[in-house]
């Protein structure tokens, strides 16, 4: 059903985005800045022994952290993809995004990195594709993969796990009133950045991934989500909310009123103006991006 919306300009959902002008650089929770931890044997090699890959990790990162693990050159596992014969959803496109499952994975001793991609795609499609997780999705009327892609930008919005069936209930309400996500996750995926950022100038640049220009969902997931994320996604919490915003740490208000939505964001507003955004704080305010809107 479609409805008559704010401006593209007045609309900005909740979460990152804001926060982000005056956080930049701030230590984010999630895909941004979780670090992968790399486990040594117990002979004291330098070489770990487990890589463990953390919920929300862009395909980019964790590319970067199998080169670190396995002590190659940067590049070298990015370069694989083509000979990994990965098994893929075909709505991938070859593009293994939200199919790097976030575990913990051995590094043996003669590791390559086509085998450690190979096994998180293995490990995703055990997760993703069991019957229950298929019959959520047709329930919401999607496939596998949408879900997925739903699943990764809930991953990059939530603030806390009991927000992520919120996030996602807002994703389905915004999608069945044809009204553009605006999510700042989508945004700061089509730029290459790792850090919350948006800036108005941002919400222009020409990108299947700028949820704000393009209606829908983006192409393919914006990072690789986790089961929370995944079981939010194929059953999103009852609720009409259009809007999210964090006002505070631990404070992530939900409506479908926009006038509150505004009177929400001014008690944002008005919190930054006073000081640094306190701990914790840095990723949620505007529009629901992965939050924003």
């Amino acid at each position: 059903m479609q409805t008559n919306t704010p401006s593209r300009n007045s609309i900005r959902l909740t979460r990152r985005g804001r926060l982000a002008l005056v956080a930049t650089g701030a230590v984010v929770a999630g895909t941004a800045v979780a670090v992968s931890l790399l486990i040594l044997g117990d002979d004291g090699d330098s070489r770990p022994a487990t890589l463990v890959i953390p919920e929300g990790r862009r395909a980019s990162q964790v590319y970067a952290e199998v080169d670190k693990a396995l002590e190659l050159p940067a590049g070298t596992t990015k370069k694989s993809l083509a000979k990994a014969g990965l098994k893929l959803p075909g709505d991938a496109d070859g593009n293994p995004e939200g199919y790097l499952f976030p575990a913990t994975y051995p590094l043996k001793e003669k590791a390559t990195p086509e085998q450690l991609l190979a096994l998180m795609v293995e490990t995703a499609d055990k997760k993703f594709n069991g019957a229950p997780t298929a019959a959520g999705a047709q329930r919401n009327a999607m496939n596998v993969y949408q879900a997925v892609t739903i699943a990764s930008i809930v991953q990059a919005e939530a603030s806390s796990k009991a927000d992520m069936g919120k996030v996602a209930r807002v994703i389905f309400n915004r999608l069945e009133r044809g009204m553009p996500l605006q999510m700042d996750s989508t945004v700061d995926y089509a730029l290459g950045r790792s850090t919350p950022g948006v800036k108005e100038r941002d919400i222009a640049a020409d990108s299947p991934y700028n949820s704000y220009a393009r209606m829908g969902l983006p192409p393919t997931p914006i990072d690789n989500p986790g089961e929370e994320a995944m079981r939010a996604a194929i059953n999103p919490t009852p609720g009409d909310w259009l809007y999210f915003i964090t006002v505070k740490p631990g404070d992530t208000r939900f409506t479908a009123d926009y006038n509150k939505y505004q009177s929400d964001l001014a008690e944002f507003s008005s919190r930054q103006q006073k000081g640094k955004p306190e701990q914790g704080q840095e990723r949620k305010e505007k529009q629901a991006e992965p939050g924003e809107k």
